[in-house]
């Protein structure tokens, strides 16, 4: 149960000894995974407010200004471990409960990014949580009819025994309808509404604060909440028509800790107490204890605070949807929570020792002693051809077409730009609308945590930016192994700093995200690599035609946009050929501001026919990626004096590919930042020349590479 440490606050906080019910109460609030116990000095290291941030952190989502009156709803979260144990379910669950994190805040979801990551589909396990992954992904945001319009899968060996599940989730309703969790009035009805409580889910928050087990497929499936998107799809309608209708005072999903988080959380928030009934609570289950009722996670439910006046009608409403509601307590001027029990109180506690008394701390921090063949660059190729090939046929940088073709990209008829381009478009209004981009670069964070956490924000910066779009808002999800091990919170604390810094030189707010920690399979001995996901969103003009991710106008110049480095550490190329663990990774370019900025511009110019960001697989790959329809003619001589691998494969952040029928509009907008004229649009294969090579692909073999992960799964 709790431990032994904790045990000795509580006892000396309540002046005797906790109940049982009160202990599973502590266990699940003070667990990593709902207090932040190590990450919260961290987390205060990003700037979380600026001129767009109506709601920053510490809400179920945070509120975003856009304009004429929309706001925008954003959040993430992971479902890493139920994702492990019930692959199906887990994932499913994930999206459930970021999406309910959106309606409490009274914002209709309209879009889904899924940035997944596992480890390589060569064991049977590892394509069985795969498949299921995005099957329970796909089935759960298409039932509800919320489109997944990006994401990023990413395969590497030490993901095997702990793939990570993130899922970030945006919102869109008038600033005026905007609902939080900060419970209002004493005497108010909390009124739990939705499917009925059953022991599915028991202990999600204490299970997703400890290392997965050998036998966790087995001991832990209980903890996996199990989900029902059409009750979903019910309650989000049922949700918005009764704050619609001005009856939710304060709303919030019941996600980890079931009603005994969502309820003292509520409560807390707005400085109040709650007193819990926990035997009116609408049940599945017979013979249910105090403790289970409180503390399971079953899906699709939600608690809102209600004036007396009106909760006749909300359970009116809640019946219209077909679902179940009942009153199970009430909000307290004595900031205790209560629980009372088949007329018996069974806990009694102090609401902000329970939601904010959890102690926490910075766990010692040591940089780990790097390996000596870790230093060690592979020779150049003598078949370059085959190299160039073999990247770009590597899963992560292949097309997911397998992976999205699942998911109805589509539904709301918002979408304007269809996954497998740099970031997803979406609608809001006739003129503007969003531009979202998810993920970051593992590899790259485990050579260097702190340039890592910078690159993942820059290469989701330029996501944005070659559609024109400029970053209004990040989100997280922190993603590391055990961080009692002082090389972890290393790794840890480190990203962190690289992430926040990065983001205050580019004015983009961290607004909301959640920690992931103790992601390490005992069965594999392995932790994750660490994996800073992020979730980025930006406005963007819909006046202005936007330029395709793939090569559009036979005849178009094409320029690189940036500079290109030597540095290789943490490269698909060095992964490709056996030394993933090689080298130095490249530096941010002091100059990144200028050239997002840039890109940016050229992008709004309208100048643009085609666009695209330079990251895994560098020039190479994107060059390759671009020649969907169209080949292209390309000499990179004149580029840097770098060795040729370098020149082809260096993932040198801040880089992107313009494309354009005007080059001397595109020159003056770019005559600021580093840039160069590489080639032309046009033919059936891609040419690429440098001062000692050459390389000719047809587009037949473009496509069969780029097609390898596609190909692979429909056998």
């Amino acid at each position: 149960m709790l431990p032994e440490e904790d045990l000795k606050i509580i006892k000396k906080e309540l002046g005797r000894e906790p109940t049982l019910v009160e202990q599973g109460c502590f266990l699940n609030l003070w667990s990593e995974h709902c207090s932040y116990r190590s990450s919260a000095p961290l987390l205060k290291t990003f700037t979380s407010t600026g001129e767009n941030v109506i709601i920053g952190p510490g809400d179920d989502a945070a509120i975003i200004k856009f304009e004429d009156e929309y706001v925008l709803a954003i959040g993430m979260e992971s479902h890493n471990h139920p994702s492990y144990v019930d692959p199906y379910n887990g994932s499913a669950t994930g999206v459930g409960g970021i999406v309910r994190d959106i309606i409490s805040m009274g914002a209709r979801p309209i879009a889904l990014m899924d940035p997944l990551y596992f480890g390589p589909l060569d064991t049977p396990k590892n394509m069985f949580l795969f498949e299921q992954i995005i099957k329970g992904i796909a089935g759960y945001g298409n039932c509800i009819g919320v489109p997944v319009v990006n994401g990023e899968t990413f395969f590497d060996r030490k993901y095997s025994g702990n793939p990570l599940v993130n899922v970030v989730a945006v919102g869109l309703c008038r600033e005026d309808e905007v609902i939080t969790a900060r419970s209002q009035k004493a005497g108010n009805k909390l009124v739990l509404a939705g499917s009925n409580t059953g022991r599915d889910g028991l202990g999600g928050a204490s299970f997703a604060s400890r290392d997965l087990s050998e036998s966790a497929e087995a001991e832990d499936r209980p903890s996996v909440q199990v989900g029902d998107p059409y009750t979903e799809k019910l309650v989000i309608e049922m949700t918005l028509e009764a704050m619609e209708k001005g009856y939710i005072k304060s709303c919030k999903d019941l996600g980890a800790a079931g009603l005994g988080g969502a309820s003292s959380e509520l409560a807390a928030k707005g400085g109040l107490g709650a007193h819990i009934i926990a035997d009116a609570v609408p049940q599945r289950e017979p013979n249910m204890n105090a403790y289970e009722i409180l503390l399971a996670e079953s899906q699709e439910r939600m608690v809102f605070e209600v004036a007396p006046e009106d909760v006749d009608a909300v359970l009116a409403l809640v019946a219209k949807y077909d679902l179940n509601g009942a009153v199970v307590g009430y909000l307290t001027e004595k900031p205790n929570y209560t629980v009372e029990f088949k007329g018996e109180i069974v806990a009694d506690i102090p609401i902000d020792l329970l939601t904010g008394g959890a102690p926490t701390c910075e766990k010692p921090s040591v940089t780990p002693i790097p390996k000596i063949e870790e230093s060690k660059a592979p020779e150049t190729p003598e078949d370059l051809k085959a190299a160039f090939l073999k990247v770009l046929s590597s899963y992560n940088i292949a097309s997911k077409e397998w992976i999205y073709r699942q998911y109805d990209h589509e539904v709301q008829l918002r979408t304007v730009v269809k996954p497998g381009e740099d970031s997803g478009v979406l609608r809001i209004t006739d003129k503007r609308g969003i531009a979202l981009s998810c993920g970051c670069q593992p590899r790259a964070t485990l050579l260097d945590p702190y340039n890592g956490g910078k690159t993942a924000v820059i290469e989701n910066v330029m996501n944005l930016a070659v559609k024109g779009a400029e970053g209004l808002a990040i989100v997280n999800c922190l993603n590391f192994g055990n961080p009692d091990r002082p090389e972890i919170y290393w790794q840890f604390k480190n990203a962190v700093l690289g992430l926040g810094d990065q983001a205050r030189e580019l004015s983009i707010p961290v607004v909301g995200g959640n920690v992931s920690l103790y992601n390490e399979s005992d069965e594999l001995k392995t932790a994750i690599l660490p994996t800073p996901s992020i979730g980025m969103i930006g406005k963007v003009n819909l006046e202005t035609p936007l330029p395709s991710g793939f090569f559009a106008k036979s005849g178009d110049t094409i320029f690189l946009v940036g500079e290109t480095t030597a540095d290789m550490g943490g490269s698909e190329y060095y992964t490709c050929l056996g030394a993933q663990n090689a080298g130095k990774i490249p530096h941010v370019p002091e100059n990144t501001p200028e050239i997002i900025k840039a890109v940016i511009e050229a992008a709004r110019s309208g100048k643009l026919s085609s666009a695209h960001d330079l990251s895994l697989g560098g020039i190479a790959a994107g060059l390759a990626r671009m020649c969907r329809n169209s080949g292209a003619k390309i000499d990179l001589s004149e580029i840097a004096e770098l060795k040729t691998e370098e020149l082809l494969f260096s993932e040198t952040p801040a880089r992107a590919l313009l494309a354009t029928g005007e080059p001397e509009a595109v020159l003056e907008i770019l005559k600021d930042v580093p840039h160069k004229i590489i080639g032309n649009v046009g033919g059936n294969s891609l040419e690429v020349k440098g001062k000692d090579f050459e390389i000719s692909l047809s587009l037949k073999e473009i496509s069969d590479a780029y097609g390898s992960l596609t190909r692979f799964m429909i056998g």
